[in-house]
């Protein structure tokens, strides 16, 4: 079994990075970290929808490209490597990947093309502050077709136009307006927004008849697989800078690079980000195929991804010695990405659970 990517992805994802370059370096994503009044790149979020990239995965029949959840992973890496300052991982990792799984075909049909073309931010709201979601600390209430409730917090749901939110009974498709406040909040990382979002009666619309926490882990675990693939773009970009920085520093007249501390800690990178996409290719095949294993892997590649990114942005600050902590550098931006993306859909500790109850269940089938 290859589970590499074939030519025409690797093409892809060349392209994918030469554009990014473009369009998305760090002065980019520093726009948005130094303005506090900006939640995102415009322009770069229209660049991304007039490639295509927001459609990827979504059916030709709903305006989307059709191509398939390996094409995305190959996108979410290199959108992870850029770190890329744009709600893309709510709209497509989440709210479309919940609509292609529970919606009907009249919301697939509403919303799905409007998605695909750039027209729609979505933001999916599951959490309300304490802890761990689970079916007893849900307290969003629906009566009368109208949602009541506190979600904190919740990605880019400052700019979001559909939210699908987590209520008491299942999940919810809520637009923007009448009922819905959002409060934008204050996190590491300014260039992916988040606010806490106060409902009150806001007209809602059912998203699937599941129970809301299975159609809710059912959504993570998809998106657990293409996060991941983000978190391995942002690892290597860490050791490539990391490695750049220790080739042109010198010190006592040579490279630090030729010291063993610094091998060391790029060796161990290096190590941490394989195991990593070792894992994550493994969730690439079980949610291309849809296969019963989806859960394990989802999980298995989320801790491995979140381990690696953490450790490769932290230590490529060390191997930037004292410039690696100032505002000026750009080690940071990856740093604050990994803490970032690391809380969504979960923590870790979390996702480790997770790993440990699927491996118990499946060593007890």
């Amino acid at each position: 079994m290859n589970f590499d990517y074939s030519d025409d992805q690797k093409m892809l994802k060349e392209e994918a990075r030469r554009f990014l370059a473009a369009k998305c370096d760090a002065r980019a994503v520093r726009a948005v970290l130094d303005d506090a009044g900006q939640s995102h790149d415009a322009g770069l979020w229209r660049a991304v929808a007039e490639q295509g990239w927001l459609g990827t995965a979504i059916p030709e029949a709903y305006g989307g490209l059709g191509l398939g959840h390996v094409e995305l992973c190959a996108l979410a890496e290199e959108l992870g490597r850029a770190c890329a300052p744009i709600p893309f991982a709510s709209t497509v990792y989440f709210v479309a990947e919940a609509l292609m799984l529970f919606g009907s075909e009249a919301q697939k049909a509403k919303w799905l093309p409007r998605i695909a073309a750039g027209e729609v931010i979505g933001a999916f709201a599951t959490s309300e502050g304490k802890g761990p979601v689970t079916r007893r600390s849900i307290r969003t209430t629906v009566s009368g077709g109208k949602l009541t409730g506190e979600k904190i917090p919740v990605t880019d749901g400052d700019v979001a136009d559909l939210i699908v939110v987590l209520a008491k009974d299942g999940l919810y498709l809520v637009e923007k307006g009448a009922g819905v406040s959002p409060e934008v909040l204050t996190t590491l990382d300014p260039t992916r927004s988040a606010a806490k979002l106060v409902l009150s009666g806001a007209p809602a619309e059912r998203l699937g008849d599941e129970d809301g926490i299975d159609a809710m882990q059912a959504v993570f675990d998809r998106a657990a697989v293409l996060l991941a693939f983000e978190q391995i773009g942002g690892a290597d970009r860490s050791l490539e800078m990391a490695k750049g920085y220790a080739l042109e520093r010198f010190a006592f007249g040579r490279a630090i690079a030729g010291y063993q501390a610094i091998k060391h800690k790029l060796a161990d990178i290096y190590v941490k980000n394989e195991i990593a996409r070792s894992n994550a290719y493994y969730g690439a095949w079980a949610l291309n195929t849809s296969a019963a294993e989806l859960p394990l892997a989802a999980a298995t590649a989320r801790v491995a991804a979140s381990e690696a990114f953490w450790f490769a942005s932290k230590e490529n600050i060390q191997t930037h010695g004292g410039i690696g902590f100032t505002w000026e550098a750009d080690p940071q931006l990856l740093y604050r990405r990994s803490r970032q993306l690391s809380l969504v859909a979960g923590a870790p500790s979390t996702w480790r659970e997770r790993l440990v109850s699927q491996l118990e269940a499946r060593n007890a089938a």
